[in-house]
């Protein structure tokens, strides 16, 4: 029978509207004297982002870091604040020397938040040196107003005990001043508007091989009796940490065990040790980078305060690390670190 052309159009319309909702795998069939089918397939390719944590570079497959701010905890280093609490759960870990020549720690928590960190002291104006690229929250038991007057200038949510409410308490089972500790968790709750920390170094991927020159031991020489040691696990690919001729334990019982560490040499102004001084962060200067059991020498460079820290290698290749925690010492000018090849 013959159509006529109003039922023709009508045919091809449908047939059209049916081409189109099939999506995009589709199958066209074509007719001449002699039947040929022809099949065309698109092909989907995913690309997979692997979510990591900004300051450690380990898998963070829920992206908890990236709805929290850097929160940093400024900690008694002396003999009687040891043992300390939640300094092995920090990304991050500035070793600072400070008046008399004795040495403090920042610790930057981002991907853990222990409910006791400490003991908690006051802050120096080296800190503000060290926050500034990574802004978040700085907690603290007061300070000297010059120091204060320092850490008020860096892009940071401010907290001491005087404002911490319940996120900063007094343990009876030590003497003051070594007895305020904070928990990360409320100090988190408390810093305001998140501000997800930018990376500050930049790692290797899983399977690269190690770099450097072997380095079984090392020691920080720090003065006034700070010297820190580090000691490399072949086991758990860390470094055992050491001070005050002992093994770094916290309260808690865990070896504080770095994944990397980082040694700057660095001028304190004003002197080291030195009340009022601070480590100049901005500039050049050597560096040694302890990781994978290896020794790499190269310079750090920072243009401004704003920016973060960069490491390149004598050849000036950006220096990578192991992902995982990472120490920073920030040993004096002059200062010495001792290497052992074989532990």
């Amino acid at each position: 029978m013959r159509r006529s052309p109003l039922v023709l159009a009508a045919v091809l319309s449908v047939s059209a509207i049916a081409t189109s909702v099939s999506g995009a795998d589709t199958t066209t069939t074509t007719s001449t004297s002699s039947t040929t089918t022809t099949t065309t397939t698109t092909t989907t390719t995913t690309v997979v982002h692997r979510r990591v944590a900004a300051l450690t570079g380990l898998p963070d497959p829920t992206a908890v870091t990236k709805r929290r701010s850097a929160l940093t905890i400024k900690m008694d280093n002396t003999p009687q604040a040891h043992p300390q609490y939640g300094v092995n759960e920090a990304d991050v870990v500035y070793e600072e020397i400070v008046e008399g020549g004795i040495t403090r720690l920042a610790a930057i928590f981002n991907s853990n938040l222990p409910t006791k960190v400490g003991p908690v002291r006051s802050v120096r104006r080296t800190d503000r040196e060290i926050v500034f690229p990574i802004g978040g929250i700085f907690a603290f038991s007061g300070g000297a107003q010059y120091a204060i007057t320092s850490i008020e200038t860096a892009p940071v949510a401010l907290i001491d005990q005087s404002n911490a409410g319940a996120a900063m308490f007094r343990d009876p089972t030590r003497p003051p001043p070594h007895n305020l500790f904070a928990n990360a968790v409320l100090l988190m709750k408390e810093g305001g508007k998140v501000h997800t920390p930018p990376a500050l170094f930049s790692y290797l991927p899983r399977k690269a091989p190690p770099v450097g020159a072997p380095a079984g031991s090392f020691t920080v020489n720090f003065g006034s009796g700070f010297a820190t040691s580090y000691q490399w696990d072949t086991q758990t690919h860390d470094w055992l940490r050491s001070i005050f001729g002992a093994p770094d334990v916290t309260a808690t019982g865990v070896r504080v065990a770095p994944t990397n560490v980082i040694v700057m040499s660095v001028k304190y102004y004003g002197g080291v040790g030195v009340e009022g001084s601070y480590a100049q962060m901005v500039g050049s200067g050597p560096v040694e980078i302890f990781s994978d059991g290896r020794l790499q020498k190269g310079k750090w460079f920072r243009r401004n305060i704003r920016l973060k820290t960069a490491y390149r290698s004598a050849s000036g290749k950006v220096i990578v690390l192991r992902p995982g925690q990472t120490w920073v010492e920030l040993l004096a000018t002059g200062e010495t670190v001792s290497v052992y090849a074989h532990s």
